[in-house]
């Protein structure tokens, strides 16, 4: 009860105090004296108040400025990683570029000195079976650009184009093997494949190549579903390949 009683106390004496120092400024207000200081305390006040507002609004556009770099910096690190996937993943099917001739010493020789032109050795003439096989060209950026969305669906360009590099496997595996000549010594398999090789030959396809569902499954690991048949359509699309049917077969001859 005594402390409650002290509180109270303390309390009252406290607002009597802050009575005392209202009256006491508002009677230093009223003296001429002190009058024209009070006044430019206030003028002060209101500058510095001024340059709060400023100072408030630089920062506002500091942390404006900050997250706006944030963003920049989040999505420079984005493209980043994706160039670096572009980078290891580099799809195989693009163009190598070679050099064919070296003019490092071009330079040293003298003006009126006529340069030579060393001959290219002559290549070594490659035999039958390997010669000749005509193979399917890949697809490029801007003919993928060119198929319609309803036909390639999901499809990537590097799915296309590694489906071309295993029908050009099956190809040049079949050929290889039409190519050999007829006495050479050949395992059992091969000559049951020769065979049918010849059986499936027709009018149309003569001196085309062409391949058909089971070369796909010998000598590729490809499976002939439902997606390899959208492939086929697109490649159709793209004159990368013709059909030609006849006696329960198709044939994908290669255009």
């Amino acid at each position: 009860m005594a402390s409650d009683l002290e509180q109270i106390c303390s309390h009252i004496n406290e607002k009597i105090g802050n009575i005392k120092k209202t009256l006491s400024l508002r009677n230093c207000g009223q003296e001429p004296t002190l009058k024209t200081m009070l006044n430019k305390i206030g003028d002060e006040i209101i500058v510095v108040n001024e340059l709060l507002n400023k100072l408030e609004l630089e920062i506002q556009y500091q942390e404006q400025t900050n997250n706006s770099l944030k963003e920049l910096c989040k999505s420079l690190e984005e493209d980043y990683k994706d160039v670096e996937h572009l980078k290891e993943n580099i799809p195989p099917h693009l163009p190598q570029v070679t050099v064919t001739q070296n003019f490092e010493n071009v330079s040293d020789l003298g003006p009126e000195e006529p340069v030579k032109v060393e001959e290219p050795a002559c290549t070594k003439k490659l035999p039958k079976e390997q010669r000749n096989i005509k193979e399917m060209p890949f697809i490029t950026s801007d003919e993928f650009s060119g198929i319609p969305a309803y036909m390639k669906s999901r499809l990537t360009y590097c799915q296309i184009n590694d489906v071309i590099k295993e029908i050009n496997k099956a190809v040049l595996s079949k050929y290889k093997i039409l190519h050999q000549p007829k006495k050479s010594i050949m395992s059992s398999v091969a000559r049951n494949l020769y065979h049918r090789f010849m059986d499936e030959e027709t009018k149309e396809t003569k001196g085309q190549y062409f391949i058909v569902e089971a070369d796909i499954k010998e000598f590729t690991a490809l499976k002939v579903d439902k997606r390899f048949h959208v492939i086929l359509n697109i490649l159709r699309h793209c004159r990368r390949l013709s059909e030609v049917r006849g006696g329960g077969l198709t044939r994908y001859v290669i255009t």
